[in-house]
């Protein structure tokens, strides 16, 4: 005797995965769960109409009887399984299990203080600022820590001191020999 031809497209085994099957064969031994998943389905399709009283009786007799996945998901195939989920990305990360953002490098940190420092102490603080900037640049690069604002901030403030005390050493010493030699 010849194998009958399937009467619905499931019954090919070219259906569509029902939502409790997974990724699995259908031949995975059905759980508990999965069997009261499939008659929720078959409760659903009741309630809208789907089914009549009898037929929803025998389905569901056979999915609680039911051995494998693949047998419930002939038993609620003909039924829509629910509302189709909707691609949405998935909820932020809260804060607390987030990896802590690197710290700030204190050298950076002092930079900065002696760029500010410069404008308070005629300068003197400058070439410390650009020391301080300079080092923690590549300690920056080399460590992942932060502060590149705050480094850049007392690099520049350092370098416009020093090239402001160069400018009046310079000054000075062209006064002092234009004074001297006339």
């Amino acid at each position: 005797m010849s194998n009958p031809t399937p009467w619905q497209p499931w019954q090919t085994g070219q259906g569509v995965p029902q939502p409790w099957q997974g990724h699995s064969a259908p031949s995975m031994l059905a759980s508990h769960a999965d069997r009261e998943r499939a008659v929720d389905v078959l409760r659903a399709g009741y309630g809208e109409g789907r089914l009549e009283k009898g037929e929803f009786d025998r389905r569901a007799e056979r999915a609680y009887a039911a051995r494998t996945v693949g047998e419930l998901a002939l038993l609620v195939a003909d039924l829509p399984q629910g509302p189709m989920p909707v691609n949405q990305p998935p909820p932020p990360v809260p804060a607390t299990f987030l990896p802590a953002p690197p710290p700030t490098n204190g050298k950076a940190v002092g930079a900065m203080v002696c760029g500010l420092l410069t404008i308070a102490t005629a300068g003197l603080t400058g070439i410390p600022a650009v020391i301080l900037g300079h080092s923690a640049r590549s300690e920056m690069q080399r460590t992942g820590e932060r502060g590149e604002g705050l480094a850049m901030t007392g690099l520049v403030l350092g370098w416009m001191s020093v090239a402001g005390w160069a400018l009046i050493i310079t000054i000075l010493i062209a006064a002092g020999l234009a004074s001297s030699s006339g």
